[in-house]
């Protein structure tokens, strides 16, 4: 048997690597000889970040938790890297398999690496250009250190071959965010507030923000949420706040018309908001890939993008942080015309299966 880490930490994560125990578990039905051990980091270690993700996702409970929980990038990299350094000194692993770009991303691709254990990385060579965005670093440090790259576009490959890896050790594969996001599909489901609130389908807007350069100052934050409110023409603004730009929000005097703050929502609620709204306006990057797959104009917040395949196929817009850019980009969307958009190249739900068979490929080799 060879079996493979799995690790996973941060809510991005959870969604990446589901599909990818479903392919292990389907082919170990199938006789492969390849196992697995789920390694949770801790790195969001609350239940609202973690627990229900489990759930809803059908992921198991992992074999490992290092339950690092908060602190600084610095002080959470250490202690993943310290107590996965001690996993693999009591049972090593044939392959240590990251997803993503997130701190347990890279801290476990190092530690991996310099205790001999070959890396895979899923969702590897995506880029943003841009250094300010931890994510960034982490995932140049661990594109630095993979041996086997898994990646979700031409653009990716592309990055990854400018840098000098050779083209035996890129595999397009597609998206395995996709694969879970097709899976549960007919599971979404309304959140409690749908009807206290009056929602209906193609009649509210949603709203994401957690990046630093739009929520850690209150004034580009309140110009932000008043441009938003400005262009949505009176229709409902959902906006699940997260727990960084919460604590700003309470220090906003005034209530902004039309926006309602609600807590973060579990998987299955907040698609079932992202594909139901007229658009979702967001700086994050994962939800730009799903509004693609689902049909729905997107508006990013952002200067950049480590997914540019959203904006040249799919249905998203950068439109920059200045909130001024917002108006121009809301008229045309309340116009009628955004963009249609179509799904990117192997962003079909089979991912994880094309993943699990170029692993069992290159492990038994």
């Amino acid at each position: 048997m060879k079996c493979i880490d799995l690790i996973a930490g941060a809510r991005p994560n959870f969604m990446k690597i589901a599909p990818i125990i479903d392919a292990l578990k389907a082919a170990q039905q199938s006789g492969s000889s390849l196992s697995y051990r789920l390694i949770h980091t801790g790195q969001h270690y609350d239940r609202a970040m973690s627990g229900g993700f489990f759930e809803q996702l059908g992921i198991p409970d992992p074999d490992i938790n290092l339950e690092v929980g908060s602190g600084t990038q610095a002080e959470q990299t250490a202690a993943i890297m310290v107590r996965y350094e001690q996993v693999l000194l009591e049972r090593p692993s044939d392959l240590c398999l990251v997803v993503g770009d997130v701190t347990s991303t890279m801290a476990c691709a190092v530690v991996a690496r310099k205790m001999g254990v070959p890396v895979a990385h899923v969702e590897g060579g995506i880029r943003s250009g841009d250094w300010t965005m931890p994510e960034e670093i982490n995932r140049v440090v661990t594109d630095s250190l993979t041996n086997w790259f898994f990646t979700t576009s031409e653009t990716a490959n592309a990055n990854l071959r400018s840098s000098g890896v050779s083209s035996d050790r890129i595999f397009f594969v597609g998206n395995t965010m996709i694969d879970t996001l097709m899976k549960q599909m007919p599971k979404l489901q309304p959140p409690l507030f749908w009807n206290e609130v009056g929602l209906q389908a193609g009649h509210y807007f949603v709203v994401t923000l957690h990046r630093p350069a739009n929520v850690d100052g209150e004034e580009q934050l309140l110009r932000l949420l008043q441009a938003i409110a400005a262009g949505s023409e009176g229709l409902p603004v959902i906006f699940p706040v997260h727990p960084r730009t919460a604590k700003n929000l309470r220090q906003l005097n005034g209530q902004i018309p039309g926006m309602h703050y609600v807590d973060p929502q579990s998987y299955l609620e907040f698609n079932y908001l992202v594909k139901h709204a007229r658009a979702v306006i967001t700086d994050s990057g994962g939800i730009t890939e799903e509004t693609t797959v689902m049909g729905v104009p997107c508006l990013t917040l952002r200067d950049n993008t480590e997914r540019p395949e959203t904006v040249t196929i799919g249905t998203n817009e950068l439109i920059g942080t200045d909130p001024a850019k917002l108006a121009p980009a809301l008229a045309r969307l309340m116009a009628g015309q955004w963009k249609q958009g179509s799904i990117p190249e192997k962003w079909d739900g089979r991912t994880a299966e094309r993943i699990v068979a170029i692993v069992e490929q290159l492990l038994l080799k």
